[in-house]
């Protein structure tokens, strides 16, 4: 059972697009980040933002998605081919990134999605024994429904307006010049600026699993389908996937920006963002197998990491932005940004390598594999089933 390394690739490479979207959040907030025009800007920044949410924000965290389902569909096999408890054994790794992922959101940074993932991990429990057929129809019904639910113009009060604006205000003053604890308490107890009542508040939690889920069921569907086991044979495929969906994609997130005033542009964006995505996968793996583009293959040391490496690129973020470390809260602007984005991951991908070839896994990666498999070496224990099963090591499991 080999690891596939065009997934640890694909994760690499993901993260880097996460870094860069995630940028925005670290420097003006949750909700600053769609205000932009109230922090000084630079000549750049307008087109750097522009570009970031085109052809980044809301493409690359449902690459992670995608993955997180592939993998989930190969760890399912590895654990079944050494006859153990399936079910108890995700049950205990998507409790685990509950855990890690409500801890980083609350000490660290809100922007976490560990937590999501360890819900949506649950979630997929009900789809581990579905055929392939019936995850990629569960996957189209359920992007069909959160689109049409997507559609429709959002126009704002004056007074949710102002909410906003106050809320950005504050946000900015403390997460520049305060405290940890004083960050901390801004993080859990601030009145967000959403201007909807508590039981449409809830009603949207309960909804946002559907909408993350039609990535996450491809996933799996791609996995139960063979997908990314030989990328030279399946080239040509994946150019023709790759041409329909990069400029699909592209498309539908530009519409907004090029015809402001389109009442359907922020529903078409949030459309074209998962098929960018898809684009991207495809296109990855096109270059993947290219001898010119062979640097690639750098990104699986990444990737190998990519938990450890998303929690420092917010422990090193926070730190250069927030009031208790550097204080560079909404200072340095978008452009900047980007290319410090650029040089945090330009270190993570040097020491990643350089990591790997000390130990075989990160610190948070190793901490998963020992609660998934309650095994002090992080390894499923070898009791193999009397049948033959064929079945693929779990990426990054």
């Amino acid at each position: 059972m080999r690891r596939l390394q065009i997934i640890d690739g694909l994760r690499g490479l993901s993260l880097i697009g996460i870094l860069i979207a995630n940028m925005l959040i670290f420097q003006y907030g949750m909700f600053g980040k769609d205000s932009i025009t109230s922090f000084q800007l630079t000549a750049f920044d307008m087109p750097a933002y522009v570009w970031v949410k085109i052809f980044v924000e809301s493409s690359f965290m449902p690459i992670f998605l995608f993955l997180f389902g592939y993998s989930i569909i190969l760890l399912k096999n590895k654990l079944e081919y050494h006859n153990k408890r399936t079910i108890w054994h995700l049950v205990r790794r998507f409790f685990l990134l509950l855990v890690i992922g409500l801890l980083h959101s609350t000490f660290i940074w809100e922007g976490d999605i560990l937590f999501a993932y360890g819900m949506l991990g649950f979630v997929t429990l009900f789809f581990l024994n579905r055929k392939k057929r019936t995850l990629f129809i569960w996957a189209i019904v359920l992007f069909t429904l959160t689109s049409i639910l997507g559609l429709g113009e959002f126009e704002k009060s004056a007074k949710e307006i102002t909410s906003a604006e106050a809320y950005v205000q504050k946000e900015t003053t403390i997460y520049s010049s305060g405290g940890y604890w004083e960050t901390v308490d801004f993080r859990l107890n601030a009145d967000l600026p959403l201007g909807i009542p508590d039981y449409a508040y809830l009603f949207i939690l309960l909804l946002a699993p559907m909408m993350y889920c039609p990535m996450l069921l491809f996933g799996m569907y791609a996995a139960k389908s063979g997908w990314f086991t030989d990328p030279s044979q399946e080239r040509k495929g994946y150019i023709r996937f790759a041409v329909i969906f990069l400029v699909t994609g592209l498309i539908l997130k530009s519409i907004k920006f090029v015809f402001l005033d389109f009442a359907l542009g922020e529903s078409l964006y949030m459309i074209g963002a998962p098929l960018l995505a898809i684009g991207y996968i495809f296109l990855f793996s096109i270059l993947y197998t290219e001898k010119r583009w062979s640097f690639l293959l750098f990104f699986e040391q990444v990737g190998r990491l990519s938990m450890t490496n998303y929690l420092l690129q917010s422990i090193i973020c926070t730190s250069i932005f927030y009031g208790y470390g550097i204080g560079l809260f909404g200072k340095i602007g978008v452009f900047y940004g980007i290319i410090l984005a650029i040089g945090i991951y330009s270190l993570q991908f040097i020491a990643s390598y350089y990591y790997l070839r000390l130990w075989k896994m990160g610190p948070f990666e190793k901490l998963l594999r020992v609660f998934t498999y309650l095994t002090w070496k992080g390894r499923v224990k070898t009791t193999l089933k009397k049948k033959q099963h064929t079945g693929q090591k779990a990426v990054g499991s």
